[in-house]
């Protein structure tokens, strides 16, 4: 398993539905890139400039709302996850 460094975060995208409301079957060039996914892992926090370490607002678990663009994608025992920083995600969803 990955296990992130500092203030990065591992997350799992969640994918949308591949049919349009008609039953249209979307290829995956039409698709969007999923802005959705669920935190599998988490860093140990960041460092301030005085030294103290930060811990990060989201934990294993949370689903959340990350940047269209942000992060890493990597592929492990073929999943797809997505390394990024903690500052990439806006918002958790409740």
């Amino acid at each position: 398993m990955l296990k992130p460094l500092g203030d990065r975060v591992v997350i799992e995208p969640i994918s949308k539905d591949e049919t349009t409301a008609s039953g249209i079957v979307l290829p995956d060039t039409a698709k969007e890139k999923p802005q959705e996914g669920r935190v599998i892992a988490v860093g140990s926090g960041r460092v301030a400039d005085n030294g103290e370490r930060i811990a990060l607002e989201v934990k294993e678990g949370d689903k959340v709302i990350f940047s269209k663009y942000a992060g890493t994608e990597v592929k492990v025992d073929n999943k797809e996850y997505l390394v990024l920083r903690e500052s990439d995600i806006l918002a958790i969803i409740g």
